[in-house]
């Protein structure tokens, strides 16, 4: 097919050598299957901004670095810079969290580079080696969405022991290859200790996955597993190990206002005195 212009500049630079067709559209990027050599990977081209539907906003943001506080600044104010900055940002976001979650053993595709707004990275398969279906698009048995659903909790628990949250994980991002399911589409995701939503974020990610699934496996509907999975992380408990009931029990103790209000007093500090350091040294 007839060359994209956004991927045109990975055709010149030699990372591509010819792109074969596109394989989806969706609300925040287009995909192409594209030939790099001998091997079949895949090119993200991220959409502008004013044409996704999935919009940035604040919560996913929030804890995300920039480089300086001149980007900072621009970001702030909505500048032309700040927005391409804002863009970058964007885009380097489900770069850095594929990286990071491939070391921690996540199943997800491994990224090669972004260029331009180009994300080259591995094309996800089947058995017979054709794009892999979406989970939404697959036949499941009860036993089946039991297996796949142990294996995505398995996967959130692993991202989260590397501090990320997905953020908006569903049916409609994860693939299922020969191996099960592999997660995708992560320009969204939330460093978990950065993020006051990180604990929504979390829960709802789960939720999510029992929602689907629990079509399936009706049990699933009543399971606690994304605040388990949650209170074990804030106490330090949480592992790549950890087993799993899908239970919370519940604490009836009164809560200590006056503790509450000192740790956010104490965090409010924390924080000025961490903008007046940047302030004072232009970083």
């Amino acid at each position: 097919m007839k060359t994209p212009k956004r991927v045109q500049p990975l055709v010149d630079e030699g990372l591509i050598d010819e792109v074969l067709r596109q394989l989806m559209s969706g609300k925040e990027a287009t995909v192409y299957v594209v030939r790099c050599g001998e091997e079949i990977r895949c090119a993200k081209v991220y959409k502008e901004a004013s044409q996704r539907s999935f919009k940035q906003a604040i919560s996913y943001q929030e804890g995300r670095k920039v480089k300086n506080s001149r980007q900072a600044r621009a970001m702030e104010k909505g500048t032309r810079y700040g927005r391409k900055m804002q863009e970058e940002v964007w885009q380097n976001a489900e770069v850095d969290a594929l990286y990071r979650l491939a070391a921690a053993g996540v199943r997800v595709p491994r990224p090669y580079i972004c260029f331009e707004g180009v994300l080259l990275m591995d094309l996800v398969t089947d058995a017979g080696g054709n794009a892999a279906p979406r989970l939404n698009d697959v036949v499941l048995t009860e036993a089946l969405a039991l297996d796949y659903h142990a294996q995505l909790l398995k996967q959130v628990v692993l991202m989260l022991c590397a501090g990320v949250i997905h953020g908006d994980l569903s049916e409609y991002n994860i693939l299922v290859d020969e191996h099960g399911p592999v997660i995708i589409d992560l320009p969204q995701a939330v460093d978990a200790a950065g993020n006051t939503s990180a604990e929504m974020m979390l829960e709802r990610d789960v939720a999510n996955l029992a929602n689907y699934f629990s079509q399936f496996a009706p049990q699933l509907a009543s399971s606690q597993y994304g605040k388990e999975i949650w209170k074990l992380y804030v106490a330090g408990l949480l592992q790549p190990d950890s087993i799993l009931t899908g239970r919370v029990k519940l604490d009836h103790r009164p809560a200590d206002v006056g503790a509450v209000m000192r740790e956010m007093e104490i965090a409010r500090r924390e924080a000025e005195d961490e903008r007046s350091r940047f302030q004072q040294h232009g970083i």
